[in-house]
């Protein structure tokens, strides 16, 4: 079969928010007020360790690639995650969250929380990033052009719903909006950029539904353990 065109190929990338897991059952009673406190630090503590992981999954990437441009591109997300020198970064701005829902820091680092699902599925996507090339890592990162909804989607209706926790614990997805915008301009470009036939073309789908398949996942198991 032919290789889409560019517009074609980006198209299909973007079909698979379909997927995403702003639909799934647990976010949607979230976003609708439907969860107890306990559920929602249950939530906060698990994702949490993904938030850790992160960094991790990015230096892989920048281990697995010779590109010196595209490395002095990719480093800036560590430090979105990590922090640096004038950015307190996403796992500072994560505690935070924390503290507003009632995790103690120590509650969060410790991830006595973390469920078997959800570290097995993190870890799997750790592993992913170490093992393949990395040009399909990058493109595995792509769940992040359906993310700023799903952040817009909280800010807007946290504050309505749970009152009980202090909006300045929820400065993490007001700061994700334009990061995740920005991250998403490259990946997709090494993406299509690197898979231009079309077996390498369904080869992304594969992968861009491999990182959708994890952050659903990492809900059902959640859902399961806060009921």
């Amino acid at each position: 079969m032919p290789a889409w065109d560019r517009a074609e190929f980006e198209a299909q990338l973007r079909a698979r928010g379909a997927g995403y897991h702003i639909h799934h059952p647990f976010n949607t009673r979230m976003n609708s007020g439907l969860l107890g406190p306990e559920q929602i630090r249950g939530w906060v503590a698990n994702r949490f360790y993904y938030q850790v992981n992160i960094p991790r999954k990015d230096a892989a990437i920048l281990a697995n690639c010779p590109d010196r441009a595209t490395r002095r591109l990719w480093v800036r997300r560590i430090l979105d995650h990590d922090g640096g020198e004038d950015n307190e970064g996403g796992i500072e701005a994560w505690l935070r969250l924390g503290a507003a829902v009632g995790l103690a820091a120590d509650d969060l680092w410790s991830h006595r929380h973390v469920i078997p699902g959800v570290r097995f599925a993190v870890d799997a996507y750790v592993n992913f990033a170490r093992q393949v090339p990395w040009q399909e890592a990058v493109c595995s990162s792509l769940t992040e052009m359906f993310a700023p909804r799903i952040h817009k989607d909280r800010l807007a209706n946290w504050p309505l719903h749970y009152g009980w926790i202090d909006a300045d614990g929820l400065q993490y997805f007001r700061s994700r909006i334009a990061l995740a915008e920005r991250d998403v301009e490259h990946g997709l470009r090494v993406t299509l950029d690197h898979f231009t036939t079309r077996a390498q073309q369904e080869r992304a789908l594969e992968i861009l539904q491999f990182k959708l398949d994890i952050l659903w996942a990492m809900l059902d198991a959640i859902d399961r353990a806060y009921p």
